[in-house]
């Protein structure tokens, strides 16, 4: 094991974005295939192709972006430690979240091939979903700021994130059998009245 976190340790440092991305691709189908097969109990009906929407999500929407934002978060320079601590958490937190939240969401729509449903799906996952990403977050961000090496934060808000991508996908799923509930709804509405 320790070899193990010694070579990607080693590939993080030679090729980040391609190793960040990697990883954030395997965790987000990882956190798929959990919310089905443990949450969800799906067994033989697993989706395939939601797996491959959210590893497609990681590794190609969120990875390269997530990457590129630690890169920002590590350069920008504070007089003291603590100052950095705070404002590394109240950046990632108040500016990078809010906006992620809602591009998971929508991403998830429009790769499902549902545009339509991108905004209802937003208003109605984003504000439970941004509260529990601060409960999980906040938390994670202060350790990983303070004694994290930089090249390795992450791989800590992976390692986190494997749950989080877990909750995620479930949450995903909820709101687009909500969309689909309503869409049948509205369809019985107007057959009946033709």
């Amino acid at each position: 094991m320790a070899s193990l976190l010694r070579a990607y340790n080693a590939a993080i440092l030679r090729r980040p974005m391609v190793v960040q991305c990697t990883t954030s691709a395997v965790l987000m189908g990882t956190g798929d295939i959990l919310a089905q097969q443990a949450i969800e109990k799906k067994g033989r009906d697993h989706d395939f192709a939601r797996t491959a929407r959210l590893a497609f999500y990681g590794g190609f929407l969120f990875g390269p972006a997530i990457s590129k934002w630690y890169q920002l978060l590590n350069s920008i320079k504070f007089a003291t430690p603590t100052k950095a601590l705070i404002y590394r958490v109240w950046l990632d937190q108040a500016v990078l979240t809010p906006v992620a939240v809602s591009f998971f969401f929508g991403s998830m729509s429009l790769l499902e091939g549902k545009p339509e449903e991108a905004i209802p799906r937003i208003k109605q996952a984003y504000v439970p979903t941004l509260l529990r990403n601060w409960c999980v977050f906040i938390p994670t961000q202060i350790i990983n700021f303070s004694i994290v090496p930089p090249h390795l934060r992450f791989v800590v808000v992976s390692v986190v994130s494997l749950f989080w991508n877990t909750y995620l996908s479930v949450a995903n799923a909820e709101q687009k059998k909500l969309q689909d509930a309503e869409e049948e709804k509205a369809k019985l509405v107007g057959y009946k009245e033709n």
